[in-house]
């Protein structure tokens, strides 16, 4: 392969004398002021810079060729020290900068202003380029006069990778944030406007069922019945989705308190009671614990813990048996509703909590919801500083189970 090196233009030009004035004779660089300063430096300086490998720390002479290499120049820029030396330090310029006359302006700010200071691509022996820092130093002998520069080169290209990936994540963070906040305006707006209607039509037909309108025959408060049924079950989606806006919103609130939890079980177990019997679903209660307390929001408490013997009174099968039982450590307690219905598989353990995944969901499915009860469970147990977690056996059963902190 061809070095670069040797096709670079500048490589072998002469330094470019000043206009009006004869061109600059060329000093070796073995016979100049520089290297002689170079190589009678201290000891200990000299082995402190050539063993540094991290940075490229190097000499140039007045005209910007190259007079000193270290390690670390080594290791960043892939030419040892014998194939780099007297050679014009813009061969690690990209063609564009050296057209642009950008290493020649770079040598006049530094003798100007004494130190100069970039960022950009720089190219390595093989061709390929890395981001570079790099610093350029005057160096002025006791008279004054310009003996040449010290330049320190950083390779930034993984910490500029980093800071990149990091802009770009966090314009996608901020573009989720927009979408979030746009769709849980529109649950909100929505679930607003359909609320409305459905207590009307809920408010309307327990006014026909109590016969203000006239006489209604038993067919005719059946359908009632089943009108009613349905603006409740209408109702509860547009709940969950109203509920699920408001957490992901934050504007969810949390009365924390010392709950006891044989309270919990006691008024949510009665409103389960009429669905297990009409499915002949067995709920038992196993709990010696009748002063066993959390810490948390009653109403939160008492939401998640519906939901989730709702879920396992409909995906229990008749005959089958719901159990609530609770243990205990030094720090929390937790909640366990096990159920004998058809379990999970394994990989949707964690599934079942995203929003909207509803397993066995089908056109034909007898399972009615949203699939927001899991994942408005579990961010509510999270914010109360607890957990929900679930373990089954697919065809066997499931168990969840909320963890709080002690009361």
């Amino acid at each position: 392969m061809t070095d670069p090196a040797e096709k670079h233009p500048l490589s072998d030009r002469p330094p470019k004398a000043s206009e009006g004035e004869a061109p600059t004779a060329i000093t070796p660089i073995g016979n100049s002021r520089l290297a002689d300063a170079v190589k009678h430096g201290g000891r200990i300086y000299q082995l402190m810079v050539e063993s540094v490998r991290d940075y490229a720390i190097f000499m140039l002479d007045p005209n910007g060729y190259i007079a000193s290499w270290n390690r670390g120049a080594q290791r960043i820029k892939g030419y040892t020290a014998d194939e780099i030396i007297g050679r014009h330090f813009s061969v690690f310029y990209p063609a564009e900068d050296i057209a642009a006359r950008k290493p020649e302006w770079e040598l006049e700010v530094a003798a100007r202003d004494g130190r100069f200071e970039d960022e950009g691509l720089r190219i390595r022996k093989d061709g390929t380029t890395f981001w570079a820092n790099v610093i350029l130093t005057a160096v002025r002998d006791n008279d004054g006069s310009l003996v040449g520069f010290a330049k320190v080169t950083r390779d930034l290209t993984e910490r500029r990778a980093n800071e990149q990936q990091a802009v770009a994540d966090a314009r996608r963070v901020a573009a989720a944030e927009t979408a979030n906040v746009a769709k849980s305006e529109f649950l909100t707006a929505m679930s607003h406007e359909l609320r409305t209607p459905l207590n009307a039509i809920g408010g309307y037909t327990d006014l026909l069922t109590l016969g203000l309108g006239g006489p209604v025959t038993t067919q005719q408060l059946d359908y009632l019945e089943r009108i009613r049924r349905s603006q409740q079950h209408l109702m509860g989606i547009i709940t969950d989705l109203l509920n699920f806006s408001r957490i992901e919103a934050g504007q969810i609130s949390y009365d924390i308190a010392p709950i006891l939890l044989s309270k919990v079980f006691e008024s949510v177990m009665a409103l389960v009671e009429p669905q297990a019997l009409a499915k002949s679903v067995s709920l038992n209660r196993k709990s010696d614990e009748t002063d066993l307390t959390v810490m948390g929001d009653r109403s939160k408490v008492d939401q998640i813990v519906l939901n989730l013997l709702s879920n396992a009174v409909k995906f229990t099968n008749a005959g089958g048996t719901i159990t609530v039982s609770t243990t205990f450590t030094e720090d929390t307690a937790s909640i366990f509703v096990a159920d004998t219905g058809r379990g999970i598989p394994p990989d949707k353990l964690e599934v079942i909590f995203e929003p909207f995944v509803q397993l066995g969901r089908s056109l034909s499915s007898a399972h009615e919801g949203t699939g927001l009860g899991l994942a408005i469970s579990r961010d509510l147990a999270r914010a109360m500083k607890g957990d929900l977690t679930v373990s089954s056996n697919d065809g066997v059963g499931s168990t969840f189970v909320v963890t709080l902190p002690r009361g």
